[in-house]
C-alpha cells in the first residue's frame, strides 16, 4: 500500500511516502503554507498527486504522553484532511522526530538554507519509518 507521512508545521509541512511494498520511504517535499485551511488543502492535493492509499499525520505528544496545545492542532489538521480525502488518515506518535531529523541532517553535514528546507520532509520521512516498521512488526 503507497502511504504517505505529514508532519504538520505553522509554516512548513513536510511529505514523505513509500513505495508500494511498504519497504521504502523517501522525503517527497516540504509546502511552505502559513494558512491552515491551505496548508489542508494543499495537503489532499498532493493526496491524489501520488496516489496514496493512507495517510499518517505526525501527533506530537509531550514525552509524558499527553495531548499539548501542538498535538491538538495535529489533530485538527487530521480531521479537516478526512473530510477531503477518500483515504484513510490515522494519527501517529511522533515525539521527537525533528530532532532525529535535525541528527540525520547533521550527519550529512546539511546546512544553512538547505537545512530548514528539507528539515520538515526528513522529519516526515521518520514519522513514515516508524509506522511502517509498527505495521511489519505486528502483521498477522
Amino acid at each position: 500500500m503507497k502511504i504517505m507521512a505529514v508532519d504538520y508545521g505553522d509554516a512548513r509541512t513536510g511529505l514523505a511516502a513509500c513505495d508500494r511494498t511498504e519497504f521504502l520511504a523517501s522525503p517527497i517535499g516540504v509546502i511552505q503554507e502559513y494558512n491552515f485551511e491551505n496548508t489542508v488543502k494543499k495537503v489532499s492535493y498532493a493526496v491524489e498527486e501520488y496516489a496514496v492509499q493512507m495517510v499518517v499525520v505526525g501527533h506530537p505528544l509531550n514525552m509524558d504522553g499527553t495531548a499539548g496545545e501542538r498535538a491538538e492542532k495535529c489533530a485538527l489538521f487530521a480531521e479537516k484532511l478526512k473530510a477531503l480525502v477518500n483515504v484513510p488518515v490515522v494519527l501517529w506518535d511522533e515525539r521527537s522526530t525533528t530532532v532525529s531529523a535535525h541528527q540525520v541532517l547533521n550527519e550529512t553535514n546539511t546546512r544553512g538554507k538547505k537545512r530548514k528546507e528539507v528539515v520538515d520532509a526528513v522529519a516526515a520521512t521518520i514519522i513514515l519509518e516508524s509506522y511502517l516498521n509498527y505495521r511489519r512488526n505486528n502483521k498477522e
